[in-house]
């Protein structure tokens, strides 16, 4: 079964679906597969045209208690082991004069690193979750613009294209700006003060050499200073880096990363070569390793700001509506949850409907019982490890959480 053929929404606004998922990312995806697994139908409406319209991201670490048993729920566990990157569970943290202060794996030569948190990638894994569901269950290419409560528990959906629907059952799985959430809460996520910019170098291995070694078969830590570069080596053989820095919310904008930001027009290579330079000025006294994973990085740099919602986000009980994913707790990536937290909402969310058929508000309230208190510890975490990871001991007390123990004058 694939659902890669575009579909895309055309339907007039007098067509019901009694379960509707706004947006396939991991989570709706989940929420679908599980609730087609037990025989309930879901329309699933993604704003992208198709499966492959973007990049979906890089390596995810899946957890036993949540994103890999949200993966045994769908029935999808072997499959998963199956995409799962060799190694890639190895953790190198690295100052930022390139000494490794940390290492777990490869144990004995390359034997890769087995462990509980296994490597995948998120594209991968996707394409795992859009193949376990039937044609058609994804409306591509549409848009949500608003959402309206029609009284019942029943919601008008209205998409960018100017049609519609109705839903007994509407979940917003449409990310940090849903469309959805204002139905149930006013909150919006707030920048937390940090900025990314992601940047890639290709064929690591064989065009990087001396950048691949240093950050070894897996993640790789490098902090100092409140600033950070941060790797990932993709199952592709490339490395993908996030350098992060504490900076003003505007600070990214002052950057021209394409060459279209100013009034004078220059290439995207050009553009890309100068945003490098002034990158490199916060990195001036790091490793020569270190600083070539920006000034040799291939293509375009992406710059991202790091956004949250409130960690205690919850919301009273509205018929007929629920959300989960980073619609329902956004927070920033430094406790590796966001995804893990995503699948488990979609299986757990569908394993109650289908617990509940007749009787849906049941249903979403047993969800949102337990949704609200591991969001609120995992966003806690989250919030709490940005703090330390660019606070003024950031190494030391990273070493210690990896090492087992934590720093005396934590």
């Amino acid at each position: 079964m694939s659902t890669h053929a575009s579909t895309h929404a055309s339907t007039p606004i007098s067509t019901h679906h009694p379960i509707a998922v706004i947006g396939a990312g991991l989570g709706g995806l989940a929420a679908a597969r599980v609730l087609h697994i037990h025989g309930i139908e879901a329309a699933v409406y993604e704003a992208d045209a198709s499966p492959t319209a973007r990049h979906q991201g890089g390596m995810l670490d899946l957890h036993g208690e949540s994103g890999q048993a949200a993966l045994r729920t769908a029935g999808l566990y072997e499959e998963f082991r199956a995409l799962v990157h060799p190694g890639g569970e190895a953790t190198r943290i690295i100052d930022k004069d390139g000494t490794v202060r940390h290492e777990n794996g490869p144990a004995e030569g390359d034997r890769p690193v087995e462990g509980d948190r296994p490597e995948v990638d998120r594209n991968d894994l996707r394409r795992l979750l859009l193949d376990s569901l039937p044609e058609g269950t994804i409306r591509w290419g549409a848009k949500v613009t608003g959402a309206r409560a029609l009284g019942g528990g029943r919601h008008e959906v209205t998409l960018a294209d100017g049609t519609g629907f109705t839903t007994d059952v509407l979940i917003g799985a449409d990310g940090a700006w849903s469309r959805i959430r204002p139905l149930l809460s006013p909150a919006t996520p707030a920048y937390t003060g940090i900025s990314f910019i992601e940047a890639d170098l290709h064929e690591a291995a064989t065009r990087h050499r001396a950048a691949a070694e240093l950050v070894g078969s897996g993640s790789m830590f490098a902090l100092a200073d409140g600033k950070g570069i941060l790797t990932h080596l993709e199952s592709d053989g490339s490395v993908h880096a996030y350098v992060a820095l504490k900076a003003d919310e505007d600070w990214l904008s002052t950057i021209d990363f394409t060459g279209t930001s100013t009034s004078t027009s220059t290439s995207t290579a050009t553009a890309t070569a100068t945003a490098k330079k002034t990158l490199l000025t916060h990195f001036e006294d790091w490793d020569d390793r270190l600083r070539a994973l920006i000034a040799d990085a291939d293509g375009a740099l992406v710059p991202r700001l790091i956004h949250a919602l409130p960690v205690d986000h919850r919301w009273e009980r509205t018929a007929g509506v629920t959300l989960l994913g980073d619609a329902a707790h956004l927070m920033s990536p430094f406790a590796g949850e966001g995804a893990n937290l995503a699948l488990l909402d979609g299986a757990e969310l569908a394993t109650a409907l289908a617990a509940h058929p007749a009787d849906p508000e049941s249903a979403l309230t047993a969800y949102e019982r337990s949704l609200f208190p591991r969001s609120h510890r995992a966003a806690g975490e989250s919030a709490a490890n940005l703090t330390f990871m660019f606070g003024p001991n950031a190494l030391e007390e990273l070493v210690g959480m990896m090492s087992g123990h934590e720093p005396a004058d934590r």
